[in-house]
């Protein structure tokens, strides 16, 4: 399925209790990025349906907060995924999932980079996660 993700994905409200972004304003809605679900390890997972969006006609397929996220460190969009846990989700019922699917990616080659990124966002929770699952 082809939906859209990222930053623009986090500029529109969606059915989580998570902040999203809010420059909506700044963004370049003519570019926006869209992805297929066949192509992430995520398929499905988090993607809203029939979802209006700036400047375009018609109704779309739209990742969630935390999908959008999930894409961003997939894609190694580290820069734009940094926030993520207290300006984007802000929201902690939610960081178990966020961990399980996070998690969906220690096969990737930039795992590192990602668990970097996990640990300055979620500091002690992310390394006692690991060490629970054995990460």
């Amino acid at each position: 399925m082809q939906y859209i993700t990222g930053i623009h994905a986090l500029n529109l409200p969606c059915a989580l209790l998570t902040c999203g972004d809010w420059h909506r304003s700044a963004l370049r809605w003519e570019d926006i990025t869209i992805r297929n679900s066949e192509q992430s390890v995520f398929g499905e997972y988090g993607i809203e349906l029939d979802k209006p969006i700036p400047n375009h006609t018609g109704r779309w397929a739209v990742a969630n907060h935390i999908r959008a996220l999930l894409d961003l460190l997939e894609t190694s969009k580290f820069s734009v995924a940094q926030g993520m846990n207290n300006d984007y989700i802000c929201n902690n019922g939610y960081t178990s999932e966020v961990f399980g699917k996070v998690a969906l990616m220690r096969g990737l080659a930039h795992w590192p980079d990602i668990d970097c990124l996990m640990g300055r966002e979620y500091h002690t929770k992310w390394l006692d996660y690991k060490k629970q699952v054995n990460l």
